[in-house]
């Protein structure tokens, strides 16, 4: 299981460490952060261990309100389950017992002058991405029109000269060679580089350009969230489906189902035209229209036309 230490956190988000100096390397493997709320008042049916603890203004107020003894019970309802670190937002000064009950217990206890919903915000995003399951996959990422795109083929069938010829056109290069994907939820994949490869193109009979500093900050892009999975092939004669519509298909990356098409290649054929012409294609589809589904409607239209004057 992927995991990083508290330390990485208070680096990330310059954090003030108030206890537990020495603890910083305790890990975090959960993904979401956890603000204590019936916990506090002995409910412990289903506790979420293993996550960030964050305490904001809602939860130092509640504990300011009750009596020294109800407020040791209460932080020792959350401390006692050794959460990796505990976090107070908004730079609260008076944390009553934490930073003693911290210590005791080797917690890391942070603070932050952030506002409860702007902090939790940052740092679920962080872990979310930082943490989530990923693998790699050869091929190409590209961004085109702001929807991102997994080219795909064997060795040699073009796939770093068509994101070449993208970037022409204004589209963004993600990863060339090795793409990471990240699964982010069930529904959703995000493809970036391995950090080696980032910037770079390899063009056959060219060798190793960087993007960046051959066409400008705009040719590269450091991440996107996938929607297409494009497969580059050798053309194959009599192959190709000339439906109105074609049936979509999909690849599956870890659970998450991206709809997947594949292009033949020819000589003269504007494959990145015919990229470009898939990603608008799939951008309308998601707002619901369907050209097919129009074309076949002037059809019925003209139908019941000629049906009428006869």
């Amino acid at each position: 299981m992927k995991s990083i230490t508290v330390e990485d956190i208070v680096r990330r988000f310059s954090l003030e460490v108030l206890a537990g100096e020495d603890q910083l390397q305790q890990r975090i493997e959960k993904s979401q952060t956890q603000r204590p709320g019936l916990e506090f008042i002995d409910y412990f049916d289903f506790f979420p261990s293993g996550h960030v603890q964050v305490l904001g203004n809602n939860e130092i107020n509640y504990l300011h309100r009750l009596s020294d003894s109800e407020s040791k019970l209460r932080i020792g309802n959350i401390v006692k389950y050794h959460p990796p670190c505990i976090i107070v937002t908004a730079h609260e000064e008076e944390l009553m017992y934490l930073p003693q009950y911290c210590t005791e217990e080797k917690i890391p206890l942070l603070r932050t002058h952030e506002s409860t919903y702007e902090f939790v915000g940052k740092l679920d995003a962080y872990l979310t991405k930082t943490l989530a399951q990923e693998i790699a996959v050869h091929g190409v990422c590209v961004n085109v029109s702001g929807i991102g795109i997994l080219l795909r083929g064997k060795s040699g069938v073009g796939k770093s000269e068509t994101a070449h010829t993208l970037i022409g056109r204004g589209h963004r290069l993600v990863a060339d060679d090795i793409i990471v994907l990240k699964k982010l939820s069930p529904q959703t994949l995000l493809g970036t580089h391995n950090e080696k490869n980032k910037e770079f193109l390899a063009l056959r009979s060219v060798g190793l350009l960087n993007v960046v500093r051959l066409y400008g900050r705009k040719a590269f892009q450091e991440e996107t969230r996938i929607a297409l999975d494009i497969e580059l092939t050798k053309w194959q004669n009599n192959s190709l489906n000339n439906e109105l519509e074609v049936e979509t298909k999909f690849t599956d990356y870890m659970g998450v189902r991206v709809p997947h098409i594949q292009i033949q290649l020819q000589p003269g054929r504007d494959v990145a035209g015919l990229i470009e012409a898939a990603a608008n294609n799939w951008y309308l589809q998601q707002q619901g229209y369907s050209a097919a589904e129009e074309f076949m409607k002037r059809i019925e239209s003209e139908f019941a036309d000629s049906g009428q004057k006869q």
